[in-house]
């Protein structure tokens, strides 16, 4: 079996994502159980100059929605509305779930070699589509999925490496 950039992404983009979802519903039965104002933890953040929870599934969210469009060499999808509650963050997820479900395979073929030129930080970068996916998008994309983890572990929910990982 060939290995391909698209088993290098969008299988990785949506288990992650999957595990967040599983990880949000975690979230929102221990908030309620201690009676727990959600959006407590949707603002939280582990430290004063970070993004609170909330941002961090969004930008996951738009990683994977950004990263999968580039690597098809078309315009990313933009997923509009609030991110106030669990339900706002799960639809977040479960949008971006269903851009990537519907992404075939074969549009992703030849990415790897592909310019892909996109804005990053206020300059705009060139990077093929292999380094473009293995040094930017999913480092970012997993920096905020592990990042949305550590907020809701260091607020006490009982979440584990096998939540992480979606294994559970």
């Amino acid at each position: 079996m060939t290995f391909s950039i698209y088993d290098a992404s969008i299988p990785v983009y949506r288990r992650r994502l999957e595990a967040l979802s599983a990880i949000l519903t975690k979230a929102d039965a221990y908030a309620a159980e201690r009676k727990i104002d959600p959006a407590v933890l949707i603002g939280s953040r582990l430290y004063p100059d970070m993004l609170p929870f909330s941002a961090q599934v969004r930008i996951a969210c738009g990683h994977a929605l950004r990263g999968a469009a580039r690597l098809q060499g078309i315009e990313p999808a933009a997923i509009e509305g609030e991110a106030n509650t669990f339900a706002d963050l799960q639809a977040w997820i479960g949008k971006t779930l269903e851009i990537l479900g519907d992404i075939d395979a074969g549009t992703l073929a030849g990415s790897e070699d592909r310019m892909i030129t996109f804005p990053t930080g206020g300059r705009t970068e060139t990077l093929s589509g292999a380094d473009y996916l293995l040094h930017f998008s999913l480092p970012n994309f997993y920096f905020h999925i592990t990042t949305a983890y550590a907020i809701l572990r260091h607020n006490g929910l009982d979440i584990g490496k096998g939540d992480f990982m979606g294994d559970k």
